[in-house]
C-alpha cells in the first residue's frame, strides 16, 4: 500500500463497503490506513468487483491506537 511501510493487519472485514468506513473512522482519529484484498477472493474479476473481505490496514506503530479506536467504535 502506497505510504503504509510494513503494514499489518489490524481487522478484516466484510467488503469494501464496510472497509472505507473502518478506513474513516480510522482517519479521523488521525490514523494512516488501507485496505486490500484477502485471500478469500480467488476470481478473474477480483479486480473489477466490491465484494469480498478486505483486510484494513495500518502502520505497525499505530496498531494498538487503531485497535483501540475500533473497539471504541464498538461501544
Amino acid at each position: 500500500m502506497a505510504g503504509l511501510d510494513d503494514p499489518v493487519v489490524v481487522t478484516v472485514v466484510a467488503d469494501e463497503t464496510e472497509a472505507e468506513l473502518v478506513c474513516g473512522l480510522l482517519r479521523a482519529g488521525g490514523l494512516e490506513c488501507g485496505y486490500r484484498d484477502t485471500d478469500a477472493i480467488d476470481s478473474t474479476l477480483e479486480e473489477f468487483i466490491a465484494a469480498g473481505p478486505r483486510e484494513i490496514i495500518v502502520r505497525e506503530t499505530d496498531l494498538e491506537a487503531a485497535r483501540t479506536l475500533l473497539a471504541d467504535a464498538q461501544r
